[in-house]
């Protein structure tokens, strides 16, 4: 790695970090070099726009999410459905993981609002979930993988937005309330 990628790749750290502590509130081109430690100019050197480099950022929030998620949930192993939502669940909704799916609602209000680059960066996160989802789900052959990942996301999703909204107890008894749509199935 040359010593611009290695100056980059500390910037997106910085970035990243930046933005798991702050939100989407401080990200203007002078903010984000800030946050880097570097001058605006040489910001624009590592990245061609302000949209790469937060895209690069939340690439690597992603990641990091990711990393924590498989603490939990490792990959090779597969689980139904419902249990995957429940320990997916259960995971996203504890005090450490709080700033990520802050940060991920964010990012999908600004998303919906049109805001650029939020939709692109919106879409490449979704769509590596929903690959790291179907990685883990148990499915019978011929399942739609793809919209049952969707679906499990959804519900992992609405859990977190239950906790940051309403808090640990709701999403508690929400979670285990999810048990009565399997039970209503049969």
């Amino acid at each position: 790695m040359g010593v611009k990628d290695e100056q980059r790749d500390r910037a997106v750290t910085l970035l990243a970090a930046h933005l798991l502590q702050t939100g989407l509130a401080q990200t203007s081109l002078r903010q984000l070099a800030a946050a880097a430690g570097i001058s605006d100019r040489m910001l624009l050197y590592y990245f061609a726009d302000k949209a790469e480099a937060l895209a690069a950022a939340m690439a690597r929030v992603a990641e990091e999410l990711a990393g924590v998620l498989s603490t939990a949930l490792p990959e090779g192993r597969r689980w139904p459905p419902a249990e995957l939502v429940q320990l997916a669940g259960a995971s996203t909704t504890q005090p450490e993981m709080r700033r990520f799916m802050r940060l991920w609602v964010e990012v999908v209000a600004a998303a919906a609002r049109g805001e650029r680059p939020f939709g692109e960066i919106a879409e490449q996160i979704m769509a590596g979930f929903r690959q790291w989802v179907d990685a883990r789900l148990q499915l019978p052959a011929g399942a739609d993988r793809a919209a049952v990942a969707s679906a499990v996301i959804a519900v992992i999703d609405g859990l977190a937005l239950v906790d940051i909204c309403i808090g640990k107890e709701a999403t508690a008894r929400a979670a285990k309330a999810l048990s009565f749509f399997q039970a209503q199935k049969g």
